[in-house]
């Protein structure tokens, strides 16, 4: 028998939050500081706006970048949240931000192609570019995993096509500078490659830090791909509606990717998002400040772990990244957190920390109580460990 030849999914790393789900289904009781959600469901316009998709005519394909009704709120939205005036730009409405992370992908580059990811990276960009035959370039951040602009033009090459930016940022919580953003906006305009900003959690900041989208700046409209999510925000994560925008000269190439994949979003969600963004910022405002709380839970505890981790400042999103003072392996640890302590959290390997050992813990599905419960197994469980 022929012998089968190799895919290049061989070379994608397997995704790590279905492994570590097993292991706390397999620990019952294990408080999960691992899965980046939020606590709290969609408002109630959001699936009351869904009668709407009993019109007959809802059960046939729609447009390729969404129902005009929703693709009007996003542009509300953006206006008023992101100061991005859509000049000359277009808004695509995907399944999900992760879809249109590889919309964006599949229509800027060619096989053999490189994307400059900021380490720790998402890990789904890093496979989105392994599986578009494309190579991943990695930039280390600095100290408190905030942009290097400069080492970031370095790594640019004739095979470059976009710079990835995520903030605020998974897996650290980082919430890049205006000033930085700048920078690489401009460093990406100056040398003719794209700026991708993925801004899933732009609602999720604290102490004072402001959001910047890159797609506002002067001058960033033809170079600029913008991604958004009612994920997290909106508590609407199995809804899977996210949306991007693009330059003009995009917008034929990423509607063939969409066509293929996916051919048009799935209207009833396309509705139920449109019921959310209507109720607009005032319903994330409350459950945000309770997240607020919980990240000072979260903090205090923190605090207790000063020796044997490096925790740097995490202003946005729901995470922190810990650099934990040991030679263990990261995945040993967290399957040795899980078995004995009853915590999850997630290896930073996954994140592409693999010189030391990182653990990302997650803050946005808890409550006070159970973060509070979370927070004292982890640190009981990393004194216990390591000592």
């Amino acid at each position: 028998m022929k012998t089968m030849t190799t895919s290049r999914m061989q070379a994608v790393q397997s995704p790590v939050i279905p492994i570590v789900g097993e292991l706390i289904r397999t620990f019952p009781g294990t408080i999960s500081l691992g899965q980046g959600i939020v606590y709290y469901p969609p408002p109630p316009e959001a699936t009351d706006l869904t009668q709407f998709f009993a019109d007959p005519t809802n059960h046939q394909y729609k447009a390729i970048e969404g129902i005009s009704p929703l693709i009007a709120a996003i542009k509300a939205k953006l206006q008023a949240f992101n100061s991005i005036a859509l000049d000359k730009q277009c808004i695509m409405v995907t399944a999900g931000s992760n879809m249109g992370f590889m919309n964006a992908l599949l229509a800027i580059t060619s096989i053999g192609d490189e994307i400059i990811l900021q380490k720790p990276y998402y890990f789904n960009h890093e496979m989105a570019i392994q599986i578009a035959g494309c190579r991943p370039v990695f930039v280390s951040t600095d100290e408190n995993y905030q942009l290097r602009p400069d080492a970031i033009a370095q790594a640019i090459t004739a095979k470059t096509k976009a710079v990835v930016t995520i903030s605020p940022n998974n897996p650290t919580g980082a919430v890049y500078s205006e000033e930085a953003l700048h920078k690489v906006n401009q460093l990406c305009r100056d040398r003719g490659i794209y700026h991708i900003s993925d801004e899933a959690y732009e609602y999720f900041t604290y102490d004072g830090v402001k959001h910047v989208s890159p797609g506002a700046f002067p001058h960033s409209n033809a170079h600029t791909i913008s991604l958004y999510s009612l994920s997290k925000a909106y508590g609407f994560a199995s809804w899977r509606i996210g949306y991007m925008v693009i330059p003009e000269n995009l917008l034929v190439d990423i509607k063939k990717v969409q066509d293929t994949n996916l051919i048009c979003p799935p209207v009833v969600s396309q509705y139920a998002a449109l019921g959310a963004l209507q109720t607009g910022f005032d319903y994330c405002r409350s459950h945000i400040q309770a997240i607020a709380s919980v990240r000072q839970v979260v903090v205090r505890s923190l605090d207790s772990l000063q020796g044997l981790c490096t925790i740097a400042p995490a202003n946005g999103a729901f995470y922190f990244l810990l650099k934990v003072h040991t030679q263990l392996d990261a995945f040993e640890l967290t399957k040795r957190l899980i078995r004995e302590h009853r915590v999850a959290v997630l290896p930073g390997t996954v994140f592409g920390m693999d010189q030391g050992c990182y653990l990302r813990v997650a803050y946005g599905a808890l409550q006070e109580s159970t973060a509070k419960e979370g927070m004292e197994r982890l640190v009981k469980g990393l004194q216990t460990i390591l000592a």
